[in-house]
């Protein structure tokens, strides 16, 4: 045996951040599409994290360190949909209302089929309604939700810390998407697929905001985040 291969050799080199964080993201995914699919064939209570560590071939723990509670593996757009509400209002148009933005932005929500607001296909919609753990966390996103979007509202108004305005606005505009996604969660139950359900809650949807047009038509128009300066 030549000397040299008693020699330490040095540890190979980390790979790029890049390809590092492609790597996470697709373990994570790969753990989460597992989870998902034991969920659908068990029942979410039913599921055990170490059966979703098996599914995946990873650790128990590394189930848990990319997603420290079980309903994450469930909810993973969850972080997308607390600030869904409040990002369209951050990034609404140039003298647009917040409900105009949030109108304009459920109505291409809904003709995209998107996840976050609400479409998801009859077996997990079937899973989320009859898991109360889920169900209850599914609440809790709701009023996360909201009070991101009242915060939101507070900066784009210039409104007073306290001010109540900008949580009932909220309250009023988070009861709608809400509703609408009970909507999109119940027609997908009975059956209906996508453009059948997006056909029936985009008209709802302007039935129900129009009945908050008398009093939020105007409100946190004319503000945008590079104009501080006009009134709400």
């Amino acid at each position: 045996m030549a000397w040299s291969s008693w020699l330490p050799t040095a540890p190979p080199p980390a790979p790029p951040a890049g390809l590092r964080e492609s790597k996470k993201q697709e373990t994570r995914q790969l753990i989460s599409d597992h989870a998902t699919r034991l969920f659908i064939a068990q029942g979410f209570e039913q599921t055990t994290i170490a059966e979703i560590a098996t599914a995946a071939r990873v650790a128990k723990k590394t189930v848990s360190n990319y997603f420290p509670r079980k309903e994450d593996l469930a909810l993973d757009h969850q972080d997308a949909f607390i600030a869904s509400l409040a990002d369209t209002v951050t990034a609404r148009r140039p003298g647009e209302s917040a409900l105009t933005a949030l109108r304009r932005a459920f109505t291409e929500a809904a003709t995209a089929a998107d996840p976050v607001a609400g479409f998801s296909g009859p077996a997990f919609a079937r899973m989320i309604a009859d898991s109360p753990t889920l169900s209850t966390r599914l609440r809790e996103l709701h009023d996360l939700r909201e009070a991101a979007l009242a915060d939101a509202l507070t900066t784009a108004t210039g409104a007073t810390p306290g001010d109540i305005t900008p949580r009932a606005a909220a309250a009023l505009l988070g009861a709608v998407h809400r509703t609408l996604f009970q909507r999109i969660q119940e027609l997908t139950l009975t059956g209906h697929d996508n453009a059948q359900i997006s056909a029936t809650v985009t008209a709802e949807a302007d039935r129900a905001f129009d009945l908050l047009e008398p009093s939020l038509t105007h409100y946190a128009a004319g503000r945008t985040t590079d104009d501080t300066s006009a009134s709400a």
